[in-house]
């Protein structure tokens, strides 16, 4: 489907450029979020006749996105959430949370700027974009902790709690050496499993022959 673009889309194009696209892309996400139009011939020319206009409104709504990104730039958002002792979550951090959390402080913002390609389920500062606008992004700091003691320490060392030295420990030690055995174990069993199969397999086709 031929589709007049009304602002910048990543790795689409720019604003009046007609691209082709799938119908379920165009349908579903690109005309509903009024980012583009059908090419036809009457829209064409109604987009000509109202270029200026659209490119005035784009231009202002750009400076207001640039205006809110000099202030949002390095804005730190602290998520709370519990987690084991390696540092991975229990639960995950979505990009409605951090949405949420940016509303918090100030800054309307909602889940479909926040880009996250997958949820945060590890403990530490995790650098997230969010677009406020076609042309316009900025990286926010998300500080996920365990409480906000360790928000603060994570903020002054610039790393997650989880320290290299936890993993020198003697508890930590044999919990690892606990894990690692029953892993073999599991391993151990499986093989045995796969051979007694194997075994069983080879005497039916004895008893067939």
């Amino acid at each position: 489907m031929d589709v007049i673009l009304l602002e910048r889309v990543e790795k689409l194009g720019q604003m009046g450029d007609i691209v082709n696209v799938k119908p379920g892309f165009a349908r579903n996400f690109l005309l509903p979020k009024k980012k583009a139009m059908r090419a036809t011939p009457e829209n064409r020319k109604q987009f000509e006749a109202q270029k200026k206009e659209i490119e005035t409104r784009n231009l202002e709504a750009r400076k207001e996105a640039e205006a809110i990104a000099a202030k949002m730039d390095g804005q730190q958002c602290i998520l709370l959430r519990q987690a084991g002792e390696s540092g991975q979550l229990y639960g995950s951090v979505t990009s409605r949370d951090i949405a949420e959390s940016l509303t918090e402080t100030g800054f309307a913002a909602d889940r479909t700027q926040v880009i996250l390609d997958r949820a945060i389920k590890t403990l530490g500062l995790h650098g997230i974009t969010v677009r406020l606008h076609p042309e316009v992004t900025v990286t926010v700091k998300v500080n996920v902790a365990r409480t906000s003691e360790e928000a603060e320490k994570q903020t002054a060392t610039g790393k997650a709690v989880v320290a290299e030295d936890m993993f020198e420990t003697p508890e930590f030690a044999e919990a690892a050496v606990q894990e690692l055995s029953e892993e073999e174990a599991g391993d151990e069993n499986a093989a045995a499993e796969v051979k007694a199969d194997e075994t069983a397999d080879e005497a039916d086709e004895s008893g067939k022959q």
